[in-house]
This record gives structure tokens, sequence and C-alpha cells, in this order.
């Protein structure tokens, strides 16, 4: 069974010293679903950036560990390559790099066979409704926001990761491709021989409809202030997160898409 320990994990922005993540203790284990629920700013994207090893943030102190090794020490490719993988809220447009180039470089750099990649490419985007012309053009260039997602649901599912880290897979999405996507994810955590862990970071609900979560976080300035089953998303959907941070909903930060991309 592969096991993601957080503890005490605090991190803070590098350029100012900010500190946006306070103390943030998980485990995520083989074929579970862990939900991050929160507020606007209070660290959900943060604790996933920092968790890869996205530049910009510095960890002042906690642990991340992926079956006992040390992911902080590792590079991000690194991170991935020992199980570790993110589906991004704003999946990257490669423009001159195909999809398929970029899952054969990505199996072999884990040891893995490539023969039939085509193969499963195909099985894989009939099964969530990703076009089957999008295998082979550039990575994520002049597609949607849904397609986009769909595209990070089959490299999720042809990568076979050990841990997969959901930030907002339902951000941008219809009715449809959220079925589609969370729908697969909840499979792949359900697989009888590997199955994924998964540590889903969400604001609303309606993607756990789907990928039916076993804990549920909720995550409020950097802390986890409440933790508990599948009950607690229900209760944000009747008394939101004022339930939790004693004021209401706080609103979405401003600027411009640039800005976006560096979202705490």
């Amino acid at each position: 069974m592969t096991v993601l320990s957080i503890s005490g994990l605090r991190a803070e922005i590098a350029s100012t010293g900010t500190e946006i993540l306070r103390g943030i203790d998980l485990e995520v284990a083989s074929g579970e679903v862990h939900a991050v629920m929160g507020p606007n700013g209070a660290g959900k994207s943060t604790l996933s950036a920092v968790l890869m090893g996205k530049p910009g943030y510095r960890v002042t102190a906690g642990s991340v560990t992926l079956d006992g090794v040390d992911m902080l020490a590792l590079p991000t490719w690194e991170r991935a390559v020992a199980g570790l993988h993110l589906v991004m809220q704003y999946p990257t447009e490669v423009p001159g790099v195909a999809l398929d180039d970029v899952l054969t470089e990505a199996l072999k750099s884990r040891g893995r066979a490539t023969e039939g990649l085509n193969a499963d490419l195909s099985a894989e985007a009939e099964r969530i409704g990703f076009e089957e012309r999008f295998l082979h053009r550039p990575l994520n260039v002049d597609l949607s926001g849904g397609e986009k997602k769909r595209n990070e649901t089959l490299q999720l599912a042809v990568l076979r990761p050990r841990i997969a880290i959901l930030d907002e897979l339902d951000s941008g999405l219809d009715i449809d491709a959220l079925r589609d996507c969370s729908r697969r994810v909840e499979d792949l955590s359900n697989d009888a021989e590997n199955p994924l862990g998964v540590l889903a970071i969400t604001h609303y609900n309606r993607l756990l409809t789907e990928l039916r979560p076993d804990h549920v976080h909720i995550l409020v300035k950097g802390q986890i202030v409440s933790s508990g089953g599948a009950e607690l998303a229900t209760v944000l959907e009747t008394d939101g997160y004022a339930a939790f941070t004693g004021q209401d909903d706080e609103p979405a930060p401003s600027g411009s898409s640039l800005d976006d991309l560096f979202r705490i």
C-alpha cells in the first residue's frame, strides 16, 4: 500500500515571506479519496503547488513523504516519477509538442514500456469522451477548458501514478465533462490491483457526487479546521464556509489570467 504523509507542513511565498500554509497534517493511502475544501485564499492551490515543488514557495517546517521517501528533497520531475501526479487547475499549453509524444517520454522516464500506447490512448479517450484527433496534436493547444480537463484525466489514467492531486478538476467543466472525468478518477481509486490514492482540492460539492470521498477536510487560512466524512460536504451545501470561518464566503481574488497562475 502506498501512503502520502504530510506532517506539520508550513510554507510561505518566497518573495514576500507571507505564510500561507500553517501546519497541514494529512495522510492519503492507496484507494482513499480525500477532499480538501475551503474558501478562496485558504491555501488549497498553494498546498498542491508545494507538494509538487512549484517554484515561488518556501517550506519552513514539516515533511512530505511518499512511502517514506522525502518528496521535499526532490525536484518536481522526480516527485512525478516517484508516483506523485498533479491534475492542474489551469493546464498548460505546449505548442509543438504532441500529447502522445509527452506520454511516451513520461512512460520511458518511469522505466515502463510504450508498446501499445496508441491503443491505450484511444481506449481512454473513448472512455472519457475526449476526441481522438486531439491525441496527436500539440498538448492542450486550442482546446476548450473542458477538453483540457478531459486531457488531464486521460494522462492520469495512462500514467497510473500512486497518488493524484486534483487541483479543482471541476473548474470550468460542464455537467457531462464533470461526470466523465470524476467517474474515471473514482474507477482508478477502486482498481483491484493498483488503487489510486486521491487528494481532491475543490470549492464545491458537485465534484463529490461522482468522486465519492472517504474523508473531507476543511481548509481555512492555511489550517485544517475540521475533518470528517462526506457529511461535511453536505454541511457546506447548506451553511457555506461561514460555518467554519465565522463569516460570509470570501470573494474571489481579482487579477489577470497571469495572476491566476500564482493563486494561493
